[in-house]
Protein backbone atom coordinates (compact mmCIF):
# COMPACT_ATOMS: atom_id res chain seq x y z
CA UNK A 1 0.00 0.00 0.00
CA UNK A 2 1.44 3.60 -0.88
CA UNK A 3 2.33 5.93 2.18
CA UNK A 4 1.30 8.75 -0.04
CA UNK A 5 -2.05 10.05 -0.50
CA UNK A 6 -3.61 10.71 -4.27
CA UNK A 7 -3.61 13.91 -3.29
CA UNK A 8 0.68 13.93 -2.57
CA UNK A 9 -0.15 14.81 1.01
CA UNK A 10 2.92 12.33 2.59
CA UNK A 11 1.86 12.67 6.41
CA UNK A 12 2.13 14.62 8.92
CA UNK A 13 4.67 17.55 9.56
CA UNK A 14 3.78 19.47 12.73
CA UNK A 15 1.22 19.56 15.24
CA UNK A 16 0.84 23.12 16.88
CA UNK A 17 0.32 23.77 20.78
CA UNK A 18 -1.23 26.99 21.45
CA UNK A 19 0.14 28.32 24.75
CA UNK A 20 -0.30 31.20 26.64
CA UNK A 21 3.23 32.19 27.73
CA UNK A 22 5.56 30.65 25.45
CA UNK A 23 8.66 31.02 27.92
CA UNK A 24 6.61 29.38 30.91
CA UNK A 25 6.06 26.29 28.15
CA UNK A 26 9.50 26.13 26.79
CA UNK A 27 10.90 25.54 30.55
CA UNK A 28 7.92 22.85 31.01
CA UNK A 29 8.50 20.73 27.56
CA UNK A 30 11.82 21.23 28.43
CA UNK A 31 11.33 19.70 32.22
CA UNK A 32 9.67 16.82 30.53
CA UNK A 33 13.04 15.99 29.18
CA UNK A 34 12.63 17.79 25.45
CA UNK A 35 15.27 19.68 23.92
CA UNK A 36 13.35 22.93 21.83
CA UNK A 37 14.90 24.91 19.71
CA UNK A 38 15.84 28.41 19.62
CA UNK A 39 12.77 31.00 19.59
CA UNK A 40 11.67 31.60 16.58
CA UNK A 41 9.41 34.70 15.42
CA UNK A 42 7.45 35.04 12.61
CA UNK A 43 7.91 37.45 9.48
CA UNK A 44 4.09 39.14 8.89
CA UNK A 45 2.46 38.11 11.92
CA UNK A 46 2.89 39.01 15.81
CA UNK A 47 3.46 35.03 16.99
CA UNK A 48 6.73 33.41 17.66
CA UNK A 49 7.48 29.94 18.60
CA UNK A 50 9.83 27.22 19.90
CA UNK A 51 10.04 23.82 18.71
CA UNK A 52 10.43 19.53 19.22
CA UNK A 53 12.36 18.29 16.27
CA UNK A 54 12.30 15.29 15.26
CA UNK A 55 14.13 13.78 11.83
CA UNK A 56 10.94 13.56 9.70
CA UNK A 57 8.68 15.77 11.90
CA UNK A 58 7.85 17.89 14.91
CA UNK A 59 5.66 19.71 18.08
CA UNK A 60 5.66 23.15 17.88
CA UNK A 61 4.82 25.56 20.60
CA UNK A 62 2.94 28.20 19.72
CA UNK A 63 2.45 31.75 21.17
CA UNK A 64 1.64 35.28 20.68
CA UNK A 65 4.41 38.27 21.06
CA UNK A 66 2.24 41.09 19.29
CA UNK A 67 -1.14 41.14 19.97
CA UNK A 68 -1.68 44.12 17.45
CA UNK A 69 0.13 41.59 14.27
CA UNK A 70 -2.52 39.08 12.88
CA UNK A 71 -2.82 36.79 15.99
CA UNK A 72 -7.02 36.97 15.62
CA UNK A 73 -7.19 32.90 15.21
CA UNK A 74 -4.57 32.23 17.69
CA UNK A 75 -5.98 34.42 20.17
CA UNK A 76 -9.84 33.42 19.84
CA UNK A 77 -9.02 29.96 20.23
CA UNK A 78 -6.42 30.64 23.70
CA UNK A 79 -8.85 32.76 24.89
CA UNK A 80 -10.68 30.09 25.26
CA UNK A 81 -8.15 27.16 26.10
CA UNK A 82 -4.52 25.53 25.30
CA UNK A 83 -3.42 23.01 24.09
CA UNK A 84 -3.02 21.15 20.01
CA UNK A 85 -4.68 23.44 18.05
CA UNK A 86 -4.08 22.74 14.32
CA UNK A 87 -1.84 19.96 12.23
CA UNK A 88 0.26 20.62 9.57
CA UNK A 89 0.43 18.32 6.64
CA UNK A 90 3.80 17.52 4.94
CA UNK A 91 4.03 17.24 1.30
CA UNK A 92 5.06 14.18 -1.19
CA UNK A 93 6.85 16.90 -2.95
CA UNK A 94 6.90 20.36 -3.10
CA UNK A 95 4.12 22.75 -1.70
CA UNK A 96 2.98 23.62 -5.70
CA UNK A 97 2.83 20.23 -6.49
CA UNK A 98 0.29 19.07 -3.47
CA UNK A 99 -1.54 22.18 -4.39
CA UNK A 100 -2.23 21.00 -8.03
CA UNK A 101 -2.88 17.25 -7.03
CA UNK A 102 -5.63 18.92 -4.50
CA UNK A 103 -6.85 21.18 -7.47
CA UNK A 104 -7.17 18.22 -9.73
CA UNK A 105 -8.95 16.14 -7.28
CA UNK A 106 -11.65 19.09 -6.47
CA UNK A 107 -10.25 20.13 -3.33
CA UNK A 108 -10.02 24.06 -2.83
CA UNK A 109 -6.69 25.25 -1.17
CA UNK A 110 -5.68 28.39 -0.98
CA UNK A 111 -2.76 29.99 -3.09
CA UNK A 112 0.67 29.44 -2.18
CA UNK A 113 2.01 31.42 0.96
CA UNK A 114 5.57 32.46 2.33
CA UNK A 115 6.35 32.47 5.78
CA UNK A 116 9.63 32.66 7.60
CA UNK A 117 11.17 32.66 10.93
CA UNK A 118 13.96 34.75 12.07
CA UNK A 119 15.88 32.47 15.09
CA UNK A 120 18.32 33.96 17.51
CA UNK A 121 21.40 31.67 17.40
CA UNK A 122 24.57 32.14 19.35
CA UNK A 123 26.87 32.27 15.89
CA UNK A 124 24.01 35.12 14.58
CA UNK A 125 20.50 35.15 13.39
CA UNK A 126 19.48 32.41 10.84
CA UNK A 127 16.04 32.39 8.85
CA UNK A 128 14.32 29.06 7.78
CA UNK A 129 11.30 29.55 5.39
CA UNK A 130 8.50 27.58 4.12
CA UNK A 131 5.79 27.47 1.95
CA UNK A 132 2.00 26.86 3.14
CA UNK A 133 -1.00 25.92 1.51
CA UNK A 134 -4.32 26.10 3.70
CA UNK A 135 -6.65 23.96 3.50
CA UNK A 136 -10.76 23.92 3.61
CA UNK A 137 -12.70 23.23 6.54
CA UNK A 138 -14.94 21.32 4.40
CA UNK A 139 -12.34 19.33 3.48
CA UNK A 140 -10.76 18.26 6.74
CA UNK A 141 -13.64 17.90 9.01
CA UNK A 142 -12.58 17.81 12.88
CA UNK A 143 -9.13 19.32 11.82
CA UNK A 144 -9.86 23.19 11.34
CA UNK A 145 -7.27 25.26 10.42
CA UNK A 146 -4.91 22.63 8.41
CA UNK A 147 -2.67 23.10 5.94
CA UNK A 148 0.24 21.90 3.88
CA UNK A 149 3.44 22.88 5.35
CA UNK A 150 6.86 22.97 2.70
CA UNK A 151 10.07 23.37 3.97
CA UNK A 152 12.43 24.97 2.06
CA UNK A 153 15.78 25.52 4.16
CA UNK A 154 15.22 21.96 6.10
CA UNK A 155 18.96 21.82 7.31
CA UNK A 156 18.34 24.87 9.29
CA UNK A 157 15.64 22.98 11.53
CA UNK A 158 17.04 20.23 11.80
CA UNK A 159 20.36 20.73 13.62
CA UNK A 160 21.91 17.71 15.61
CA UNK A 161 21.75 18.90 18.93
CA UNK A 162 18.04 19.89 18.66
CA UNK A 163 17.24 16.07 17.64
CA UNK A 164 18.58 14.03 21.04
CA UNK A 165 15.79 14.58 24.06
CA UNK A 166 16.33 13.08 27.61
CA UNK A 167 13.08 10.94 27.64
CA UNK A 168 14.25 9.53 24.09
CA UNK A 169 11.25 10.51 22.26
CA UNK A 170 12.24 10.24 18.50
CA UNK A 171 8.94 10.78 16.34
CA UNK A 172 5.65 11.83 15.77
CA UNK A 173 3.25 8.64 15.47
CA UNK A 174 0.22 11.17 15.29
CA UNK A 175 -2.88 12.66 17.22
CA UNK A 176 -6.02 11.78 18.72
CA UNK A 177 -9.38 14.22 17.77
CA UNK A 178 -12.73 14.48 19.61
CA UNK A 179 -16.13 14.63 17.79
CA UNK A 180 -19.05 14.09 18.44
CA UNK A 181 -19.92 11.47 15.60
CA UNK A 182 -16.99 10.06 13.49
CA UNK A 183 -19.57 8.65 10.32
CA UNK A 184 -19.87 12.84 8.95
CA UNK A 185 -15.71 12.48 8.23
CA UNK A 186 -15.71 9.53 6.76
CA UNK A 187 -16.27 11.04 3.09
CA UNK A 188 -14.14 13.85 3.48
CA UNK A 189 -11.55 11.58 4.02
CA UNK A 190 -11.48 9.00 1.82
CA UNK A 191 -11.50 11.54 -0.51
CA UNK A 192 -8.37 13.64 0.91
CA UNK A 193 -6.39 10.44 1.78
CA UNK A 194 -8.01 7.55 -0.40
CA UNK A 195 -10.46 4.71 1.18
CA UNK A 196 -8.27 2.36 1.52
CA UNK A 197 -6.10 4.60 3.97
CA UNK A 198 -9.42 5.14 6.13
CA UNK A 199 -10.24 2.42 8.19
CA UNK A 200 -13.25 2.17 11.33
CA UNK A 201 -13.65 0.26 14.05
CA UNK A 202 -17.29 0.04 15.64
CA UNK A 203 -17.41 4.29 16.47
CA UNK A 204 -13.89 5.20 15.77
CA UNK A 205 -11.90 6.15 12.88
CA UNK A 206 -8.34 6.11 11.97
CA UNK A 207 -6.84 8.22 8.98
CA UNK A 208 -3.34 6.79 7.99
CA UNK A 209 -1.63 9.78 6.65
CA UNK A 210 1.64 8.39 5.78
CA UNK A 211 3.61 7.25 8.35
CA UNK A 212 0.82 8.56 10.99
CA UNK A 213 -2.21 8.35 12.35
CA UNK A 214 -4.95 10.47 12.92
CA UNK A 215 -7.63 9.04 15.33
CA UNK A 216 -11.35 10.33 15.74
CA UNK A 217 -13.87 8.98 18.05
CA UNK A 218 -16.46 10.48 20.49
CA UNK A 219 -15.25 11.76 24.05
CA UNK A 220 -16.61 8.33 25.83
CA UNK A 221 -14.64 5.95 23.11
CA UNK A 222 -11.71 8.22 24.20
CA UNK A 223 -11.69 7.39 27.72
CA UNK A 224 -13.02 3.49 26.88
CA UNK A 225 -9.48 3.26 24.92
CA UNK A 226 -7.14 5.14 28.03
CA UNK A 227 -9.18 4.37 31.04
CA UNK A 228 -6.72 5.99 33.56
CA UNK A 229 -6.82 9.21 31.28
CA UNK A 230 -8.81 12.15 32.77
CA UNK A 231 -10.51 14.10 30.19
CA UNK A 232 -11.89 16.99 31.03
CA UNK A 233 -15.80 16.93 30.66
CA UNK A 234 -15.91 20.35 29.03
CA UNK A 235 -13.87 19.87 26.38
CA UNK A 236 -14.68 21.64 23.60
CA UNK A 237 -15.88 19.28 20.36
CA UNK A 238 -14.37 18.68 17.88
CA UNK A 239 -10.69 18.96 19.39
CA UNK A 240 -7.24 17.51 18.73
CA UNK A 241 -6.84 15.96 22.78
CA UNK A 242 -4.14 14.29 22.63
CA UNK A 243 0.00 13.38 20.67
CA UNK A 244 1.49 10.48 20.13
CA UNK A 245 4.80 10.36 20.57
CA UNK A 246 6.87 7.52 19.80
CA UNK A 247 10.26 6.94 22.01
CA UNK A 248 13.54 4.70 21.68
CA UNK A 249 12.69 2.59 24.75
CA UNK A 250 9.36 3.47 27.51
CA UNK A 251 11.43 1.81 29.94
CA UNK A 252 13.78 4.71 30.05
CA UNK A 253 11.61 7.34 29.42
CA UNK A 254 9.57 6.29 32.48
CA UNK A 255 13.10 6.19 34.41
CA UNK A 256 13.47 9.77 33.25
CA UNK A 257 9.85 10.86 34.24
CA UNK A 258 10.43 9.24 37.67
CA UNK A 259 13.81 11.17 37.92
CA UNK A 260 12.23 14.54 37.47
CA UNK A 261 9.42 13.30 39.88
CA UNK A 262 6.59 14.35 36.85
CA UNK A 263 3.51 12.35 37.02
CA UNK A 264 2.42 9.90 34.71
CA UNK A 265 0.35 7.12 33.80
CA UNK A 266 0.79 3.30 32.67
CA UNK A 267 -1.54 2.53 30.12
CA UNK A 268 -2.68 -1.11 29.90
CA UNK A 269 -0.82 -1.43 26.29
CA UNK A 270 2.16 -0.31 27.83
CA UNK A 271 2.39 3.32 26.63
CA UNK A 272 3.12 5.78 29.06
CA UNK A 273 0.67 9.22 29.06
CA UNK A 274 1.11 12.71 30.51
CA UNK A 275 -1.70 14.79 31.59
CA UNK A 276 -2.65 17.53 30.07
CA UNK A 277 -2.17 19.56 32.85
CA UNK A 278 1.54 18.88 32.56
CA UNK A 279 1.61 20.02 28.59
CA UNK A 280 0.05 23.05 28.22
CA UNK A 281 -3.39 21.33 26.98
CA UNK A 282 -2.45 18.38 25.27
CA UNK A 283 -2.32 14.78 26.41
CA UNK A 284 0.99 13.59 25.71
CA UNK A 285 1.05 9.43 24.78
CA UNK A 286 4.82 7.69 24.93
CA UNK A 287 5.01 4.44 23.38
CA UNK A 288 7.96 2.09 21.02
CA UNK A 289 5.02 1.23 18.11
Amino acid sequence: MSTTSHTAIAGIDHVLIAVRDLERARAGWNRLGFTLTARGRHTGQGTANHCIMFENDFVELLGIVDPSDHVEHLAAFLAAREGARAVAFSPAGSAEDTRSALLERGFDPSELRALGRQMELPEGSSTPRFSLVSLAAEDTPGLPGSFVCAHLTPDLMRRTEWLIHANSANRLIGIHVLVENTAPLLPAYDRLFGIQHVTTTDTVATVHAGRHQIVFSTPDDFVTMHPKIDLDPDFPLPGIVAVDLGVTRTDATADYFRQQQIIFAEMPDGSLAIPASAADGAILFFSER
